[in-house]
């Protein structure tokens, strides 16, 4: 994948909405392509959360004890709280059909941030917003 085509990819995470394309460059320039088979784990209950990615093409499959949690399709990221939190997976992700991803490592991550004040602000405020969104689902009042 070119560069700009990993920063079009990655204005569909939601937390990196509020970043801008400029700034989504320095991003893509990390992330990494991976492929999985069909029926191939990408990680597992228990993991160590280490990285989010983003489906580029395929399916995956998120699930814990048996059951299904969700179904992931192209554009969607899973994993993401893996960026901001040292806690192990709390569910496995498998790939139903031959599925392509951009993985971003929580290192290479947080190595960015401290570098970047402007992707800093940008993930800060748009993990605000979802926040903001989740609370007002749940009858609260963010202010």
């Amino acid at each position: 994948m070119t560069t700009v085509e990993k920063v079009i990819a990655l204005q569909e995470v939601d937390i990196f909405s509020e970043v801008s394309t400029r700034e989504l460059a320095y991003l893509a320039a990390i992330v990494e392509e991976r492929s999985f088979s069909q029926g191939e784990q990408i990680y597992g209950t228990g993991d160590v959360a280490d990285s989010m990615y983003l489906l580029l093409s395929g399916r995956v499959r998120l699930h814990r004890d048996g059951m299904e949690i969700a179904e992931m399709g192209p554009g969607e990221a899973f994993g993401t709280w893996s960026l901001f939190d040292d806690e192990p997976r709390v569910s496995a992700a498998t790939a139903l059909d031959e599925a392509a991803v951009l993985k971003l490592h929580k290192d290479s991550f947080i190595d960015l941030l401290s570098d970047n004040v402007e992707i800093t602000q940008g993930v800060l405020k748009a993990l605000v917003l979802r926040v903001r969104g989740l609370l007002g689902r749940v009858g609260g009042g963010a202010r």
